[in-house]
């Protein structure tokens, strides 16, 4: 993001220093400090706290400093994330960022009745849907075959909120496409193939072909919410 060097310039920080201060390296900040960067939230939102803004903050300065997205038009909040209309008919999405630390406590929330999360993070999105969307952190390994497709560990993907009951349907849109599945015990990362009516199960695909990773079904009854990938972050 050029944004970072122009607020490291204006307080006379250098690349070192600033890498040092978020634990990278110095050919990292000059890899973050490029235009359309690919930054880690957790980075980046270290970078937002050390410059004493949002990460929303950093985004619309970004975009306006640039010339490419300045708008007048108000941020709204819909399903609890904030939305900043740009310019170019896309939006900057603050949504709730579920890490892999707070997965348990996100269930929690739900079985409470509680859809809360004290933290939020951004991407950017061309359409704006009606259904809510959830920022999560991926823990392990199973979706990672190396390809384009792959959904390594510590990803961050944006999901978007599908009810439960669609996928009883016979819609083929809806499979081989890659899930956030939050169960009553964990919260996981699945590609969806398909549905069982006479056993009310999902069938969970692992994309990793190492044997660790076997195929799976799991019962509908035991899934609380079902969230679409719709980008990822690495």
């Amino acid at each position: 993001m050029y944004i970072i060097k122009q607020l490291r310039r204006k307080k006379n920080i250098s690349q070192s220093k600033l890498g040092k201060e978020i634990g990278v390296s110095l050919r990292t900040i000059q890899l973050y400090e490029r235009k359309n960067a690919n930054i880690p939230i957790k980075n980046l939102t270290k970078i937002a706290n050390f410059f004493d803004m949002t990460i929303a903050e950093l985004y619309l300065q970004e975009f306006n400093d640039m010339g490419e997205s300045y708008t007048k038009e108000q941020p709204f909040t819909k399903h609890g994330s904030v939305f900043y209309p740009l310019v170019n008919g896309k939006y900057l999405v603050m949504a709730p960022l579920i890490l892999a630390e707070w997965h348990q406590k996100y269930i929690e929330g739900l079985e409470k009745q509680q859809d809360s999360v004290p933290f939020k993070s951004a991407f950017i999105i061309d359409v704006l849907a009606k259904e809510p969307h959830r920022i999560f952190e991926v823990s392990g390994d199973s979706m990672n075959d190396t390809t384009i497709h792959a959904i390594p560990n510590k990803t961050f993907v944006l999901g978007l909120g599908l009810k439960k009951e669609s996928f009883v349907k016979d819609d083929e849109t809806l499979w081989n496409q890659s899930y956030i599945l939050v169960c009553k015990d964990r919260i996981i990362c699945k590609q969806l193939t398909g549905y069982s009516k006479e056993k009310a199960v999902l069938l969970c695909h692992n994309l990793n072909t190492s044997p660790e990773f076997q195929d799976f079904d799991l019962p509908l009854d035991d899934v609380l919410q079902i969230f679409k990938i719709v980008q990822k972050q690495l």
